[in-house]
This record gives structure tokens, C-alpha cells and sequence, in this order.
């Protein structure tokens, strides 16, 4: 499925149509519903229909521990396809490690969503703003965000980021984290 050293998106998409076509016939609502494929450049689609129809797409990943890589055409004018990486399954964890951990009246998220919802449109991107909070939720005692420490918190991640300024460095939360939970 590679091309070179890397995993070749029309390579995959063959591949996939070549598996769901021979196991479709073992499949039993064969009988009933039908089954057109409609390969497109970034995912694969199939068409499944009994009277109403229904269009299913896949997007291709490769998992590596909880990173992944998604299947993604690289750019409109370009023919390749690109595999970005993801690391929301990772995030995910994050959170839901934190949210066992902090008190229940914990504002973490909400410091996240002011950050997201007012600054939208100033150049940083809501994953600059959840690296900073996944970055102050480590190095800040989960018992110190309650509501009455909000305003310090906020405080916190802008003197975190503006440090990240100076320096001119961002360091990804996930990637090579030694903050990052077991």
C-alpha cells in the first residue's frame, strides 16, 4: 500500500474497494440492499440503498498509539494525497484523565472556551489555546482551578503563551511531552 515510504491514499482506496467488494456477498443484507461504490481522491464512498439510499464515507487512518494520520489530499491543484497527523484521540485522553482528577466545580474548560470564543479571529488557532491549557493543567495543582481562582487562571495561560512568544516556541502538548500522563 506504499508508494516510497509512504502509505499511497489511491494504493489504500483500491485496496479497500477490492476488500468490500469479495466480503459484500458474505454480508447478509446483500439480499436487500445495494451496494454501489464512488471512490473520491481524499476518502472512499459507497452508496447503500433499499428504497431510501444512504451515503456512507470512509476516511483512512493509520493509528500509532493514539496518534493518528488521516487520509487528506494534500492540496486542490495537487494529484497526491498527504496523511496529516491527529492527535485528538490523545487529547481526549488528557481531558478525560483531568476531568477524574479535578474538583467538580473545575473551570479548565471553561478558561479553554473564553480563550476560543473571544479571541477567534486574532491569528491563533483553538488548538494553540488547548495546548496552553493542557500545558497549565500540568504544571498548575488540579485543586487551583476552582471558579474563584478563574481570573488567575486566564492570567496564567496569556503569561504562559506570551513566554512562548518571547522565545518563539510553542512546544506541541502531545509530541514528545514529558508532562503528558501515562
Amino acid at each position: 500500500l506504499c508508494t516510497g515510504s509512504y502509505l499511497d491514499m489511491e494504493k489504500t482506496s483500491h485496496w479497500f474497494y477490492q476488500l468490500v467488494r469479495s466480503s459484500w456477498p458474505h454480508v447478509p443484507q446483500s439480499n436487500s440492499w445495494h451496494l454501489v461504490f464512488q471512490p473520491c481522491s481524499q476518502s472512499y464512498q459507497f452508496w447503500l440503498s433499499r428504497g431510501k439510499g444512504l451515503t456512507v464515507e470512509m476516511l483512512f487512518r493509520v493509528r500509532h498509539f493514539d496518534i493518528f494520520v488521516v487520509s487528506q489530499l494534500a492540496d486542490a491543484q495537487k494529484s497526491h494525497s498527504m496523511w496529516p497527523e491527529t492527535y485528538a484521540a490523545a487529547e481526549a485522553k488528557f481531558f478525560w484523565h483531568v476531568a477524574r482528577q479535578v474538583p467538580c466545580e473545575s473551570l479548565h474548560l471553561k478558561c479553554l472556551q473564553v480563550f476560543t470564543c473571544i479571541l477567534r479571529g486574532t491569528g491563533f488557532s483553538s488548538s494553540t489555546w488547548k495546548i496552553e491549557v493542557m500545558h497549565l493543567l500540568t504544571t498548575i495543582s488540579l485543586s487551583g482551578w476552582h471558579r474563584r481562582e478563574f481570573a488567575w487562571q486566564l492570567w496564567d495561560i496569556m503569561a504562559h503563551l506570551y513566554d512562548c512568544l518571547q522565545l518563539k516556541c510553542l512546544e506541541h502538548f502531545v509530541l514528545g511531552s514529558k508532562q503528558l500522563p501515562a
